[in-house]
């Protein structure tokens, strides 16, 4: 599955939970995720999407360790699977 197509069905799923899928960029922590999730009572996650069969860089592995080594979810969303565990957890 490409991987604008499961970021198109992340967001939307996200926004019928009542939450929010927001496009991040950051200039000074390069590999951070794709999507940092906001959901209703103050939940946040993160989403690095890519197509099936891709692989996160080393970089974006390290950046998500770190995510996860401060308590947040972090997870690489590459399948319809994965995020439909990804949105299980939120």
């Amino acid at each position: 599955m490409k991987e604008k197509l499961l970021e198109r069905k992340l967001r939307e799923a996200v926004k019928r939970k009542g939450g929010e899928a927001l496009k991040l960029y950051s200039a000074y922590h390069t590999g951070m995720p794709d999507r940092l999730v906001l959901m209703p009572g103050g939940k946040a996650s993160f989403a690095e999407t890519k197509a099936t069969g891709k692989k996160p860089t080393a970089l974006q592995e390290k950046a998500m360790g770190r995510l996860r080594a401060m308590g947040f979810k972090a997870e690489v969303v590459d399948t319809q699977e994965a995020l439909d565990e990804f949105l299980g957890g939120l």
